[in-house]
């Protein structure tokens, strides 16, 4: 396309959109970008579960705060998205029992910062603003963000609830929650009681997740294939008695029958020194079934691989969904395409013709 009128000159004399793009994309090809997370494409997404950090669904580029109180402040106001913080819990949370003599300039300094540095959300809303500030306070609002935190809750809590009916299915849902983990949630955001308390809630959650994943995986008949995982997490975390439990019934499952007895007895030794207390009611009750060969300690029938039954109802409406947030992304870049195409064939009219 030419500017109107000079179609004759232009065609025969200055270089058309589709040269200058092929030339360009010879000399600097456009850097490889690594897929975005599923369910991030087109989103800005807060993440927690890990060092602070948020993806900016515009650029595609996941961006750290600089300074480690901006980090704890996002962390805190993400967290009460959509609740006021006051500035005196938000003191409390960067400063704890020290503040500075000047601490609510010294905060709205901070909120400044952030302010500069969150994105521009992908579908505006109108009036929308991430951070406004209150006569007491300040508020995060959401918009259309999402936060790591939302998706693992969702993703384990419709996990949980399928053990029983479809384990095959829940452990996939329970291992897609758990991928959302980058480190200790909040990892470096620790610093007061907001973040400290939902640190603590969000890690007792991640080893709920892993308790019901390895009880959906021996109802898939793995016991072969958790043995060594459940060995760690007991040696990790020494009073969890349910991941003890967990493991004696894979390792008697798997013929060795003397190791899962020897694991209760490792978790006897554990909790007595620890806690002075003796194992509860159902690991005992565990120890007693394998003692005398229960038959509901009995591995399940293998499922058949690849079979129609692993397919369910939640499955083909999670991939709708995702499929209709790709077209979403689709058409969206499209139609940034069309308007970037439109302004380079405006700029290549006006260059200067050659002789």
């Amino acid at each position: 396309m030419t500017a109107p009128g000079t179609a004759t000159t232009a065609e025969r004399r200055a270089p058309t959109a589709a040269s200058v793009l092929a030339s360009a994309s010879v000399l600097a090809p456009a850097p490889a970008r690594a897929p975005a997370p599923e369910g991030t494409a087109g989103e800005t997404e807060f993440r927690l579960l890990g060092p602070m950090e948020f993806h900016d669904g515009t650029t595609g580029a996941d961006i750290v705060p600089p300074g480690s109180k901006q980090r704890a402040l996002l962390s805190a106001l993400v967290l009460h998205a959509d609740r006021l913080l006051s500035v005196d819990q938000l003191t409390e949370e960067l400063w704890g029992d020290r503040p500075p003599a000047n601490a609510a300039n010294a905060l709205q300094a901070h909120v400044a910062r952030l302010r500069r540095l969150l994105p521009e959300p992908v579908r505006p809303v109108p009036g929308h603003e991430w951070i406004s500030t209150l006569p007491t306070g300040y508020l995060l609002s959401l918009g259309g963000a999402t936060t790591d935190v939302q998706r693992f809750t969702r993703l384990s809590s419709q996990g949980r609830a399928a053990v029983a009916a479809d384990p095959s299915h829940a452990a996939r849902l329970l291992r897609h929650a758990l991928s959302l983990w980058r480190g200790p949630a909040l990892a470096d955001s620790r610093y007061g009681p907001i973040c400290t308390s939902e640190a603590d809630r969000l890690e007792e959650n991640r080893l709920a997740a892993l308790e019901s994943l390895y009880e959906a995986s021996l109802r898939c008949a793995r016991h072969g294939e958790i043995t060594g995982e459940l060995e760690k997490l007991t040696a990790d975390h020494p009073l969890r008695e349910r991941f003890y439990d967990l493991l004696m019934v894979a390792l008697y499952r798997s013929g060795r029958q003397a190791e899962a007895l020897g694991v209760y007895e490792r978790a006897r030794r554990r909790l007595v020194e620890a806690l002075d207390i003796e194992p509860g009611p159902a690991l005992r009750a565990r120890m007693e079934a394998i003692l005398n060969h229960a038959p509901d300690l009995s591995a399940p029938a293998h499922p058949a691989p690849g079979g129609r039954s692993s397919a369910t109802l939640t499955d083909a409406l999670e991939l709708g969904g995702e499929i209709a947030r790709l077209q979403q992304r689709i058409d969206e870049l499209n139609r940034c395409q069309e308007a970037l195409v439109r302004r380079f064939d405006t700029l290549v009219a006006r260059l200067p013709e050659t002789s």
